[in-house]
C-alpha cells in the first residue's frame, strides 16, 4: 500500500494537528501494550499501546513524520509540528507498530497482550477502579461551550 496507490483502509489515523495522516489496509498482526521505560519515556505516559501492521498494508497518507533513534534497533516516529508520538519500528524490519490512540477508532485496536512488565507501574492494574468523571462532568457545560478545539478531527 503506497500514498499513491492506497487500499480500502481498514482502519485511518493520524496525529493531533492532522498535518500526518495514515491508513491500513488489513487487520493488525497483534495489539498489545509496553510498560517499559523506553515506551514511558517515548509516549509521556505509565505505558503505550501499539497496533502492530505488516509495512505493506499501511502508507503515510498525509505528511511525513519526523523519527527518532531511541535505540541501536529502533526509530520512533512523531509529528514534528504537534508532537503527535506515532510509530515504533525496528529498523529495517517488515512492520510498524502505530500508537493506538492515533487511531481514528481507537476503540477497534484493542490490547491483547503486555510487554515490558518489569517496569509496569504498580498502580496502573487499579486504574479501572479510581473514581472516573466523563469530560462534560469534570468542567461542566458552561466551561465546555467556550473550548474550541484545534484538534484535527477523527477522519478527512
Amino acid at each position: 500500500m503506497t500514498a499513491e496507490t492506497p487500499a480500502k483502509p481498514v482502519l485511518t489515523g493520524g496525529c493531533q494537528c492532522g498535518a500526518v495522516r495514515f491508513a491500513v489496509s488489513a487487520a493488525p498482526n497483534r495489539v498489545s501494550i509496553c510498560h517499559c521505560r523506553m515506551c514511558q519515556k517515548a509516549s509521556g505516559a505509565p505505558f503505550a499501546s501499539f497496533a502492530d501492521i505488516n509495512k505493506e498494508d499501511f502508507a503515510w497518507t498525509r505528511g511525513k513524520p519526523a523519527s527518532f533513534k531511541s535505540s541501536s534497533i529502533a526509530e520512533r516516529d512523531f509529528c514534528a509540528a504537534c508532537g503527535t508520538p506515532l510509530s515504533f519500528r525496528r529498523i529495517d524490519g517488515p512492520r510498524i507498530e502505530i500508537m493506538t490512540g492515533a487511531f481514528d477508532r481507537p476503540d477497534r485496536v484493542i490490547p491483547t497482550q503486555q510487554f515490558g512488565t518489569e517496569s509496569r507501574q504498580g498502580w496502573v492494574v487499579g486504574i479501572a477502579n479510581l473514581p472516573s468523571q466523563t469530560t462534560m462532568q469534570n468542567y461542566g457545560p458552561d466551561k465546555m461551550a467556550t473550548i474550541v478545539s484545534h484538534q484535527h478531527p477523527d477522519h478527512d
